[in-house]
């Protein structure tokens, strides 16, 4: 089997809030809503996602951390609970999951043959964390497509921001190769937030949303700034600015699930459809989608 394919990648944060204020039945917390505008434009995605009509979803998560190489979901069905550890008392949610274990073993080895420490995690016990639970239940909450999920190694965080994502760009390439040589329609989902400047106290009624806005206004501003070049389709500059962005704005992109899922798809110089953007205890949450399936759009010029 050959001539896989990625169809599409999306900008996915992964705040648990937002798994409370829809109130599924797997989860445990109950709200009264909130973070709609988060909620609304992730039913836009859904909308897309439905249209593409994948056979796969890859998604890169910042809470599995695993600092010794990257690991990969390796068990056929995984169950169980997933907990926030800072949020318990908003996302306790009863998960099932089904895994494409020959795509993530593909993927394993690229890794591997590329030198990257890689690692198939083989536990049937293993919790997913809950960015993985939360940027899959959000994207696709008929849990019917079947998914690989990848750890963060973190090696942005104990290199230099420059090694790191490179290491992530290399894990990238790894991962479309697996993609084309194991014939799948894959759909890439980078778990990230953007400004990562946060509040330490949440009110009362956490869905209170006369509490929710930016905590930092210069993350804000740089935010826009990342959002507007998307939008253009000038991904080069983003990626040239990535680096201050993510030391200024304190970035959840350091973590290196949206480099990892640009190199994969080419960097490509496309516009990015928002479908919307929010704050969850102040940090900057886009949902953002790149449709490698349509015409490419004329890219718009440096002001």
């Amino acid at each position: 089997m050959s001539n896989g394919k990625i169809v599409a990648g999306f900008l996915a944060p992964h705040p648990p809030h937002l798994v409370y204020g829809e109130n599924p039945p797997q989860n445990e917390a109950r709200s009264q809503g909130g973070w709609e505008q988060l909620r609304w434009a992730y039913e836009r995605a859904r909308a897309s996602l439905e249209r593409l009509k994948p056979d796969v979803l890859l998604v890169h998560s910042p809470h599995w951390m695993t600092q010794l190489g990257h690991h990969f979901l390796g068990v056929p069905t995984l169950k169980g609970k997933s907990v926030d550890p800072i949020f318990p008392n908003l996302f306790r949610y009863n998960f099932a999951l089904d895994v494409d274990v020959e795509l993530a073993e593909a993927c394993c080895s690229e890794a591997r043959s590329r030198g990257l420490v890689s690692k198939m995690m083989r536990n049937p016990d293993f919790r997913v964390d809950y960015g993985t639970i939360t940027t899959l239940h959000m994207i696709r909450p008929q849990w019917d497509i079947p998914v690989v999920g990848i750890s963060a190694n973190n090696s942005p965080y104990y290199l230099s921001t420059k090694e790191g994502l490179e290491e992530m760009a290399v894990l990238g390439d790894a991962t479309r190769a697996a993609i084309e040589r194991t014939g799948r329609r894959a759909v890439l989902l980078a778990s990230n937030t953007l400004c990562h400047w946060h509040f330490h106290e949440e009110p009362e009624i956490p869905e209170d949303m006369s509490r929710e806005h930016p905590q930092s206004y210069a993350g804000y501003q740089w935010d826009m700034r990342i959002i507007e070049l998307f939008r253009k389709g000038r991904t080069k500059e983003v990626f040239s600015l990535l680096p201050q962005f993510i030391d200024e704005a304190f970035a959840e992109v350091k973590s290196g699930a949206l480099t990892w899922m640009f190199a994969a798809m080419g960097y490509p110089e496309i516009p990015g459809q928002l479908h919307g953007y929010g704050t969850v205890i102040g940090t900057g949450n886009a949902v953002m989608e790149w449709d490698l399936s349509a015409p490419a759009a004329p890219v718009a010029a440096a002001a």
